[in-house]
């Protein structure tokens, strides 16, 4: 039996401002972890990006504030900038309804901005961790009342070797706090840091790995280094993805990919560190937006990234972890549709692969690289296509025969 947001315990008030936002039904980690974090239990969940996971640690920390004290009461530290903004757009959505003010902060930011806004009363922060540990140390953040604090993506947060900022934030915080943790993988890291950190947690599982990849058609190319891009533009002209994120190692390798296709014609664009804030918020509005078909980017830039509409990933560098790998292609096959990821593989990459075919456990399209790829002109003009709506993806994604010719459409 379907449950509701009031039946998990949240008020009309915010129910009803759910339902403006055609949010009606919960998912099932909000409905597994809502009511344990209402009773003030330190909950730690592994879940996806994707799964609603955000909700379901900001709709009780909204229900929990006192929006008649002055103190920082809640915290949620994420691993990236685009993360904390995701965040926060969910979040001012929702505060309206309620009244609370709340901080973003996060580098690329004025500063200065950040500190007068703490001069008022900011019952809720939302952060990346260098950025809130420095508003710290400059005494404008005081955590010291601190009630709840929440880890967002803790896997990732470890992997890009913030635990130290982590351990010097809670360093700041009350010993007596919820903490939840919210992370796509349940490594021996994040146990340690739960161990650490956390009392009692109660455990939340959604969905196993396996199942969520049920959801994606996993493609391997065979190619050299040579003809990898002539594999992947192949692809892209024969699957004709409506959005698709592009994976590549290096802020370098992004660039270098980014402009060969922008100037074979492909509509795309860029997303990585070296990227001023204003132009990765841009690119990532365009990309929400469905302005930009093809984004290109590393997994720190992309970490993080939920949007809907994304048909296919392209891993055009083969990862060699495992979390990494799962963390990509689980951008795409969300609410029920079918999603396509695609990992071009080199021959010095054999053996990673057939470690990750044992992680995964799920079935996985092998493609000779000759195969992929029928033209050898690569340097040939795109010809421009009618944009194609997200109807008409929807229609020919139905059609199992379907077939698509042509290079990806201008937009």
């Amino acid at each position: 039996m379907k449950k509701d947001f009031i039946e998990l315990g949240i008020t009309n008030e915010l129910s009803e401002r759910l339902l403006k936002l055609r949010i009606d039904t919960p998912t099932q980690v909000q409905v597994k972890s809502i009511p344990y974090i209402l009773e003030g239990r330190d909950v730690i969940a592994q879940a996806q990006t994707g799964t609603g996971k955000t909700l379901a640690f900001l709709l009780p920390i909204l229900e929990k504030i006192d929006v008649d004290s002055e103190d920082t009461q809640a915290l949620i530290i994420s691993p990236t900038r685009e993360l904390a903004i995701q965040i926060s757009e969910e979040a001012q959505k929702l505060i309206s309804v309620k009244g609370i003010n709340i901080l973003s902060a996060y580098g690329g930011q004025d500063v200065e901005k950040q500190l007068n806004k703490l001069k008022k009363n900011i019952p809720l922060v939302v952060g990346t961790p260098g950025r809130i540990l420095d508003l710290i140390r400059r005494e404008s953040l005081n955590l010291s009342k601190l009630k709840m604090l929440v880890l967002d993506e803790a896997d990732q947060m470890l992997h890009m070797g913030f635990l130290d900022e982590v351990d010097a934030i809670f360093s700041y915080t009350p010993s007596e706090k919820q903490v939840m943790c919210f992370s796509a993988t349940f490594n021996k890291e994040v146990k340690k840091l739960a161990k650490t950190y956390m009392n009692e947690p109660h455990y939340v599982s959604v969905k196993g790995q396996n199942v969520t990849l049920d959801e994606i058609d996993q493609i391997i190319v065979h190619t050299t280094d040579r003809k990898k891009q002539e594999a992947l533009c192949e692809m892209i002209d024969t699957q004709q993805p409506f959005m698709a994120i592009v994976f590549c190692r290096t802020k370098r390798r992004v660039t270098a990919l980014y402009e060969d296709l922008s100037q074979k014609g492909y509509n795309c664009d860029q997303l990585h560190g070296d990227l001023s804030q204003a132009k990765r918020e841009k690119v990532m509005k365009d990309f929400r937006n469905a302005k930009i078909q093809l984004l290109i980017a590393t997994d720190v830039a992309a970490r993080g990234i939920d949007v809907d509409g994304i048909t296919h990933i392209y891993n055009y560098d083969m990862v060699l972890d495992t979390d990494t790998y799962i963390h990509r292609i689980g951008r795409t096959g969300r609410a029920g549709e079918k999603g396509t990821a695609v990992t071009f593989v080199t021959p010095k990459h054999n053996a990673s692969l057939e470690k990750l075919e044992g992680d995964i456990k799920a079935d996985v399209k092998k493609i000779e690289m000759h195969k992929a790829v029928k033209h050898e002109d690569s340097k040939a003009k795109p010809q421009a296509k009618k944009k194609p709506s997200f109807d008409d993806f929807l229609k020919k994604n139905s059609k199992k025969n379907s077939r698509n010719k042509g290079r990806a459409p201008k937009r």
